[in-house]
């Protein structure tokens, strides 16, 4: 009997998981905070690099004798059965169970798809990290859990999750949400002394910003000006486009514009600068999707990566009062900013995981339509015969700009980004071209099944 089927009777066992790549970032947060957690174990721990899983583990504490590398179902069971951690580098192996939940962390589009096909067609539930994943055949994995009865959710600790729960809190009081979003990963941290901003560990001379701290009357003239005054910087990701392609499926909340308006802004102004444009702000249109750069002094407090929503204000008094104890109102007090100034990764993922298995609720929505498609376009004259390699940190295309498409606006067969990622071109794509699934060949065809068959689903209608 599955959480759905067991009712409200309490379950206090402890839950069980599987942790694809084992080696990463988010897995080490997520492992550090289960070893503080008597009620969550890791079962089987999978990557590649087994050995750099026993360091990684060796690190946090673990006993060496908690982990056990094997290579077949029998030692895997085995050493489950015993209550320790198995460690293997083929997800094959994964579908011999011994675990409640597999937390996929990967990163990649097709082998993170097949384990989180495997886990859900085998009866067990999946937590997706993996938002390049999640992008492409997010929507057919949800389905592919109701219809075996188990949970697909997005992870709590992560932006997507921490971005739906906010908005599904702020629906459900009934406010009027004109755009939700997130701040990009690095702050802009102006320095009024040496007239420097720097992003992360890169410092830029900046003098123009020290006079456009302040908002001023016209929002958008200004936020056009700090542009300009930063604009030796890359602000924008692959990984934030994805994030808010995720978060779309969810809310049904798209990009205003396919490169999303990315406004260099202060927390305090977040309320005027997604104003209505009619009311001085940059939005077109309730129900968007949207990043902004943090723009802060050394001395304040970093947003952290956290989410927000915009929504309209209606009895005056009562947002005067809650203006007054400090929260972020428009000057015209039409608006408000409501937001998380964190996202703590596998810090808070065991909720997700809890929650999923012992009451079978998901982080978001349990049936998640593609409302978007996250596309590509050439940033450059491509010919045929190019591999479009994924890589770095935030796992960008070479040559390629990821960009926001409401699915009524995208073409047929405009090929979602982490479809094409690692494909070769079979011919040349002129710069500025949308991507298409005919220009590809080497993608994945599975993976493309699982696009094709999220996308015929009805959209539906996800309440603004």
């Amino acid at each position: 009997m599955n959480a759905q089927q067991a009712g409200s009777q309490p379950d206090h066992r402890t839950v069980t998981y599987a942790l694809t790549g084992a080696c990463g970032g988010f897995a080490r947060t997520l492992l550090a905070q289960t070893r503080l957690m008597d009620n969550l174990r890791a079962a089987v721990l999978c990557d590649l690099d087994t050995d750099g899983v026993h360091r990684l583990c060796a690190e946090l504490g673990y006993a060496a004798d908690e982990l056990v590398t094997v290579g077949d179902a029998r030692e895997l069971a085995a050493v489950v059965a015993e209550g320790r951690t198995a460690v293997v580098a083929d997800t094959a192996l994964l579908a011999e169970g011994g675990f409640d939940i597999l937390v996929e962390a990967t990163g990649s589009p097709a082998v993170g798809y097949r384990a989180a096909l495997q886990a859900l067609t085998g009866g067990r539930h999946v937590a997706m990290v993996s938002k390049e994943v999640d992008s492409v055949s997010g929507v057919r994995l949800a389905a592919v859990a109701a219809e075996h009865g188990v949970v697909y959710t997005t992870a709590t600790g992560d932006q997507p999750a921490n971005l739906i729960q906010w908005f599904d809190w702020a629906r459900g009081l009934g406010l009027s949400i004109v755009a939700i979003g997130k701040s990009g990963e690095y702050d802009l941290v102006y320095d009024p002394e040496d007239a420097t901003v720097t992003q992360l560990g890169e410092t830029v001379k900046a003098p123009e910003l020290g006079a456009l701290l302040k908002l001023g009357t016209d929002v958008r003239e200004t936020l056009a000006a700090r542009a300009e005054a930063v604009a030796s910087l890359k602000r924008s990701a692959a990984a934030d486009y994805c994030e808010m392609a995720v978060v779309a499926t969810s809310t049904g909340f798209t990009a205003d514009v396919e490169a999303m308006h990315y406004p260099v802004a202060r927390v305090a102004e977040l309320a005027d600068v997604y104003a209505l444009r009619e009311h001085g702000g940059v939005s077109t249109r309730d129900g968007i999707v949207d990043v902004f750069s943090v723009l802060r002094l050394p001395e304040e407090a970093s947003f952290a990566g956290g989410v927000f929503a915009v929504v309209r204000t209606h009895d005056p008094v009562t947002w005067q009062t809650l203006a007054q104890k400090g929260h972020v109102v428009s000057r015209d007090g039409r608006y408000a900013c409501l937001y998380l100034p964190y996202h703590l990764m596998g810090v808070e993922t065991p909720t997700t995981l809890l929650d999923a298995v012992l009451r079978g609720v998901p982080a978001g929505s349990p049936a998640p339509r593609q409302h978007v498609v996250l596309g590509g376009r050439a940033t450059r004259d491509l010919a045929a015969g190019t591999v479009l390699t994924m890589g770095g940190h935030h796992h960008e295309v070479e040559g390629v700009a990821p960009v926001l498409l409401d699915t009524d606006d995208a073409p047929e067969d405009a090929a979602p980004l982490y479809l094409a990622a690692h494909a070769t071109l079979t011919r040349d794509v002129a710069a500025g071209s949308l991507l298409t699934v005919a220009d590809l060949t080497g993608h994945d065809t599975e993976l493309l099944a699982a696009w094709n068959a999220g996308r015929a689903l009805p959209r539906g209608g996800v309440a603004a």
